[in-house]
């Protein structure tokens, strides 16, 4: 076995397939594939928002409720990805990512055979957990592999695998629902994810984490006020993207005509603009650091979703808003998570998978303030809300920049632990 170290954190890793060391070209193919996991892992829950209306007819309940599995697999993961992470914090990070796969994949099965909208909820809960388990854990991974210097650019490639599922997972498996029918969505999400478990266990190396110790170790950072305004950023940031998002398909249905491809096109250009965005975020994180980053995307985030009403009843301005919601909504995601591994590198592991509850608690808000929104302004004005909710999001960051400014990050540990 070879012994890594990885000089920013003075972390211990383990590589169990390399006779030397994991090269640089062998651990950027492996953090690609750990992309393509999330691509996999994250189509399940953004292709939902484009199947709605005939998932909705399907099953007989209502858009309203239908939107609520949406929530429903947010809120898991909210729940599951501190407890899980807590619990497989030990283990290395090869079988925690096999599990989640493996855990997900279930979920996605039993929800293509359900029988019931009930049934739909409990197997969406059980793909959720493995989604809420895989997500830090390959973030971690892939900013174990690299450079310090380039760990920004790591964890957008892994986080960039949601944007893409947003930008081809999600438009396909639309597309694929409008002519096969929604279950047929969920066999093609299930293909994904057996692609991802092979390029997993073919091409990602062996590589351990140390874990916080005890309980008490391990919840310690909800203890710091600078790691609480952070993820309570990323909680309201993501919230005021997601409203819109969620419920797509009824806020431009009068600029799409009820048309499947037309929505599909929609979505597609939110995720594709949205995947471009994130890269370069995480490379501009690099640069000149994460402040500014997130500051920038959330004004850009806030300014679409107040144009965003005027766009409804056209097409094409449709297609012109939804790039720069696009970009803004997804280049959030990569310097929150280096905010919270700059403050705390020793207990990335954890930091990482708070990160991603706080992020799926705001899609399962989404999902109900945007169904009441719906009800009782309208879906087409229901990004005012967003609006409301981004400029929150932006003095919550500045606060937490301020906090991280008067009392700086201690100098990680070093540590020397394998597992």
């Amino acid at each position: 076995m070879a012994r890594l170290t990885d000089s920013g954190t003075g972390t211990a890793l383990m590589a169990e397939d390399e006779p030397e060391a994991v090269s640089a070209r062998s651990a950027w193919r492996a953090v690609l594939m750990l992309g393509f996991g999330t691509f996999a892992l994250g189509t399940d829950e953004f292709v939902l928002a484009g199947v709605l209306p005939e998932f909705s007819k399907s099953l007989d309940v209502s858009i309203a409720t239908a939107g609520q599995t949406v929530t429903v697999f947010a809120l898991t993961c909210a729940v599951m990805s501190p407890v899980l992470g807590t619990l497989t914090a030990g283990w290395p990070r090869h079988r925690v990512l096999k599990l989640a796969v493996l855990l997900y994949m279930a979920g996605v099965i039993a929800t293509g055979l359900a029988p019931s909208f009930a049934v739909v909820l409990v197997a969406q809960m059980i793909a959720a957990a493995g989604a809420g388990l895989y997500i830090p854990a390959a973030s971690v991974t892939a900013a174990s592999l690299v450079e310090p210097e380039r760990r920004g650019r790591a964890i957008a490639a892994v986080t960039t695998g949601l944007t893409a599922a947003t930008a081809l997972g999600a438009p396909i498996g639309t597309v694929v629902g409008s002519v096969l029918g929604w279950r047929a969505t969920m066999w093609f999400i299930t293909a994904l994810t057996a692609l991802g478990l092979i390029g997993v266990l073919a091409l990602v190396p062996r590589v351990s984490v140390p874990a916080p110790g005890g309980l008490r170790q391990r919840l310690a950072p909800l203890g710091d006020r600078r790691v609480v305004t952070v993820l309570a950023t990323t909680l309201v940031a993501f919230t005021a993207a997601y409203i819109v998002y969620t419920y797509m398909a009824e806020v431009f249905s009068d600029a799409t005509g009820g048309s499947g491809t037309r929505l599909a096109v929609l979505m597609f250009a939110f995720g594709l603009t949205g995947t471009v965005g994130n890269f370069y975020a995480g490379a501009l994180v690099d640069r000149i650091g994460a402040r500014p980053v997130v500051g920038g995307a959330i004004v850009l985030l806030a300014l679409s979703l107040v144009v965003l009403p005027l766009t409804t009843g056209s097409y094409p301005a449709a297609l012109v808003v939804i790039v720069a919601y696009g970009v803004a909504a997804w280049a959030i995601t990569a310097p929150q998570q280096t905010r919270l591994i700059t403050l705390e590198p020793e207990s990335a592991p954890l930091l990482i998978s708070l990160n991603a509850a706080f992020l799926y608690l705001a899609i399962a808000f989404s999902g109900v303030i945007g169904a009441v929104g719906m009800s009782s302004i309208g879906a087409d004005r229901i990004s005012f809300i967003g609006a409301g909710l981004a400029v929150a999001a932006l003095g919550l960051s500045e606060l937490a920049h301020r906090l991280s400014s008067r009392t700086p990050a201690a100098e990680p540990s070093k540590v020397d632990t394998y597992h």
